[in-house]
C-alpha cells in the first residue's frame, strides 16, 4: 500500500521520537568506517529517510526520499532479508547491478527492521564509495535492528493507550480522570526504564563481545610473528582496539548519562586524592613527552570521591587541554581542598573558545575545531561535566584570549551535596 504525505511524516516522527537513534548510527559508523547511515522507511512504492548520518555529503536528509527501485532495499524488502556487499567491484552478484553504478557507492549493507507483528518497517542502511567490511559487523546491525522495532512497537502501544485514556476521560468525572493520568505516567516511567535498559546492555555487551574477539586473535598472532611488518601491522591493530575500546566506553557513558539514571559513583572513604592526581598527570606526560604540564597541589582536607570517575574526568579535561591548548606554553593544573569545599583547576594558552561553542561546550558529540589527526565522538567534556555532577558538584569554564580554564567544585561534606 502506498504511503501518504501524513503516513509519511508520521514515520519519520516516531523514529525522531527515539533518542537512541542517532547514537545508534554513531556507533555503527565508528563500527564500520562507513560514511552514510540512515534508517529509512521502505514499502514496494517508496524509500523515504527517517533519520540520517552523513559524512560523505550524500545529500540526502531525513524526510528525503529516493526511488525505491533504484535502491537494493527494495530486495530486502522483497526476499525479507538482509543485503550485505563489502566491495562492489569484486562481487560476483552485484558488481554490474544498476544501484551501485547510479550511487557510486562500493560497500552497502541493508538489515530489515521487523516489527513484532511481521510487518517490514523498513531498513537500517550503511553505504560508502569506498570498500569496507561491513560483512564483520552484520550481527550488530541485525541487534540495532531488533532494538529500533522494539522503541517503533513500544511507541505505537504508548500511543494507543494514550488515544484510549483521551477517549475514557471523556466520561470520568475529575477524581478518576487523575487517577487515569496517574496510571498513564506510570507506564510511560516503565516501559522508557525497559527501553533504556535494554539499550544499555546491547551497548554494554554485544559490542564490546566482537573487539574482545579481535583483541584476543591479535595477541596469539603477536606470540607467532617476529618479522617487522608483521609486529607493526599487530602494533597498530592493538591500538585501533584500545580506541575503539575506549569509543564504546564513552558511548556507554553516554547512555547513562542520558538514557539511564546518570552516571553512578562509589566513593572512596580513603580521602588520598593527590595520588590520584599525579597518576593521571604521569600517564599525559608519558603520551605526550613535549608537552609540559605545572603542578600546584594544596589539599589540607580528605577529599572522598570515585577514583575511576574523578581520573576519568581529569584525563579528558587534560585531553582538552592537550588537543586545544598552545603547545609552547604550560598547562597548569592545580587542586586545594580547605573548609568546606574542593577546588580543581585546569588551565591552557591558546586560541580563545568562541562565545556560540560555548554554549554547546558540555553538549554530547560537540566538538568545535579539532586538528586533522584528533578521532573521536565529542563526548569527552560533556561525560567530565556528568561526572562533575554526579558528585554534587559543577564544571565551568572561562575563556580569553589569554587562556583556557576548566574548573571543577564540589563540597567536601556529601551532607551538603
Amino acid at each position: 500500500m502506498d504511503l501518504g504525505l501524513d503516513d509519511i511524516l508520521d514515520d519519520v516522527a516516531a523514529i525522531q521520537r527515539i533518542p537512541a537513534i542517532p547514537v545508534i548510527l554513531q556507533v555503527l559508523a565508528k563500527a564500520t568506517g562507513m560514511g552514510f547511515l540512515v534508517v529509512a522507511r521502505v514499502t514496494a512504492e517508496r524509500w523515504v529517510a527517517c533519520s540520517v548520518l552523513d559524512r560523505i555529503d550524500f545529500g540526502l536528509t531525513a524526510g528525503g526520499e529516493l526511488p525505491v527501485k533504484t535502491t537494493l532495499c527494495s530486495e530486502v524488502l522483497d526476499f525479507g532479508r538482509e543485503v550485505v556487499i563489502d566491495e562492489v567491484a569484486t562481487d560476483p552478484t552485484y558488481a554490474a547491478h544498476h544501484t551501485p553504478a547510479l550511487y557510486g557507492l562500493q560497500s552497502y549493507i541493508a538489515v530489515p527492521i521487523v516489527l513484532p507483528n511481521g510487518e517490514v518497517f523498513g531498513t537500517l542502511c550503511a553505504i560508502d564509495p569506498k570498500p569496507h567490511k561491513p560483512s564483520e559487523s552484520v550481527e550488530i546491525f541485525r541487534l540495532f535492528a531488533d532494538l529500533i522495532s522494539f522503541h517503533l512497537d513500544a511507541l505505537q502501544k504508548l500511543d494507543q493507550s494514550r488515544t484510549e485514556l483521551t477517549q475514557a476521560n471523556a466520561e470520568l468525572d475529575n477524581s478518576r480522570f487523575d487517577l487515569a493520568t496517574s496510571q498513564a505516567s506510570l507506564l510511560d516511567a516503565e516501559t522508557g526504564s525497559e527501553l533504556r535498559e535494554q539499550f544499555i546492555a546491547v551497548l554494554g555487551h554485544d559490542l564490546r563481545n566482537p573487539l574482545a574477539a579481535i583483541e584476543g586473535g591479535r595477541r596469539i598472532l603477536s606470540n607467532q610473528v617476529s618479522d617487522p611488518k608483521s609486529e607493526r601491522v599487530l602494533r597498530l591493530m592493538g591500538e585501533s582496539v584500545s580506541r575503539m575500546s575506549g569509543l564504546i566506553d564513552n558511548v556507554m557513558d553516554f547512555a547513562r548519562g542520558r538514557l539511564g539514571g546518570g552516571i553512578g559513583i562509589e566513593r572512596s572513604p580513603d580521602g588520598e586524592i593527590e595520588p590520584l592526581l599525579s597518576q593521571v598527570i604521569n600517564e599525559i606526560r608519558s603520551a605526550y613527552p613535549d608537552r609540559e604540564i605545572i603542578t600546584n597541589f594544596a589539599i589540607s582536607e580528605p577529599v572522598s570521591v570515585d577514583h575511576a570517575r574523578f581520573a576519568q574526568m581529569v584525563s579528558n579535561l587534560l585531553g582538552n587541554a592537550i588537543t586545544h591548548g598552545s603547545e609552547s606554553t604550560p598547562i597548569r593544573i592545580s587542586a586545594a581542598a580547605a573548609g568546606d569545599g574542593f577546588e580543581l583547576s585546569i588551565t591552557n594558552a591558546g586560541e580563545p573558545i568562541p562565545p556560540a561553542a560555548m554554549e554547546r561546550l558540555f553538549q554530547p558529540f560537540y566538538r568545535g575545531q579539532v586538528r586533522p589527526s584528533m578521532q573521536g565522538l565529542g563526548l569527552g567534556l560533556y561525560i567530565a561535566s556528568q561526572i562533575a555532577k554526579a558528585h554534587g558538584g559543577a564544571l565551568i569554564v572561562r575563556s580569553n584570549a589569554q587562556e583556557t580554564c576548566f574548573t571543577f567544585r564540589m563540597p567536601l561534606r556529601q551532607s551538603e551535596i
